[in-house]
């Protein structure tokens, strides 16, 4: 549909689309059945016709082509128009999705219910979702540096609450910065693939890393804190003591140290096992400094607790290497 709508723009023709609904065939009068495969190519032929184009809900088929709407005329409309007009009001009287293409303008606009977005040019989106992608490269760079340090930080004992607040800071960034590429990637429609993709590779884990340090790190459940966090806007971002004030009290005067979930992942363990840890260890110092009797006792099984013991030493090497 995006490609359509570009080569309707291109073509400097006018275009109505409109998604169906029950509540929209109310409001079409004449036109024809079409009922065929939606392409790029049948929808810009159709647009040469002065009629609203109507496509199934699922964007997969076009049903009807060269109608008049007729919403009621007391909803009111900020358009001059008279293809806006239609558009606005049928969006709202059917509680759909329209899409007008200005012939003189060139511009896209579109309607649903009572919301109202007009389309950026393909050139100017990808320009800004380029440039979106240059920069959440460097914050992936910088992302795996702090990740790799809170691990070796966390072998050694020494993590304090700026550590994990700028890791906390740096994935609500880098989150903030996908979000807003993501956008970008909708309006392009097929033209965004590439950089859809490329989006993908550089926020790969970057949410469930997060999650994992604030299970490790957080006096409050993942959840609540991820909610406060999405609160924050980009200049609060900058400031750690509010990031560490969501996730730990300010009377919190203990050491800081991680239960060790983000540690035993990296452990092949089953789930009942992975729980018996957990149960068992108040904190990943524990589990890093408990000897193989103690295993022993744990999981009733001395072959298992040579098992753990070794994986541990080796996941603790490779980290500090």
């Amino acid at each position: 549909i995006r490609n359509a709508i570009d080569d309707i723009v291109n073509a400097r023709l006018g275009a109505l689309i409109v998604l169906y609904t029950d509540k929209l065939m109310d409001l079409v009068e004449g036109g024809f059945k079409i009922n065929t495969k939606l392409t790029q190519q049948k929808v810009v032929e159709l647009a040469k016709m002065d009629g609203a184009i109507i496509i199934s809900n699922d964007r997969k088929r076009i049903l009807f082509s060269n109608c008049l709407l007729v919403p009621d005329k007391t909803i009111p409309s900020n358009e001059t128009g008279t293809r806006h007009k239609a558009a606005e009001r049928t969006a709202k009287n059917a509680e759909t999705l329209s899409i007008a293409v200005s012939e003189r303008r060139g511009t896209v606009t579109l309607y649903y219910k009572n919301l109202r977005y007009v389309l950026k040019k393909t050139g100017e989106l990808i320009s800004r979702a380029t440039e979106a992608l240059q920069i959440l490269e460097k914050q992936r760079e910088i992302y795996d540096n702090l990740l790799s340090n809170l691990n070796v930080l966390e072998i050694l004992g020494l993590v304090t609450i700026n550590d994990v607040s700028n890791f906390i800071k740096r994935t609500e960034t880098m989150k903030r910065i996908s979000e807003k590429i993501e956008r970008y990637t909708i309006e392009l429609g097929s033209e965004g693939l590439m950089i859809r993709m490329r989006l993908k590779e550089l926020v790969l884990n970057v949410d469930e890393s997060e999650k994992d340090v604030l299970k490790d790190y957080s006096q409050k459940s993942v959840s609540k804190t991820q909610e406060k966090l999405e609160e924050l806007n980009f200049d609060e971002l900058v400031d750690l003591k509010k990031i560490s004030g969501i996730m730990i009290p300010e009377d919190y005067n203990e050491k800081l140290i991680p239960r060790g979930y983000r540690f035993l992942k990296k452990i092949p363990l089953d789930e009942e096992k992975f729980k018996l840890i957990l149960q068992n260890f108040r904190n990943l110092e524990e589990i890093l400094s408990s000897d193989l009797e103690k295993l022993k006792e744990i999981f009733q099984d001395d072959a298992e607790a040579h098992v753990f013991l070794t994986r541990r030493e080796e996941i603790k090497e490779k980290l500090l290497s």
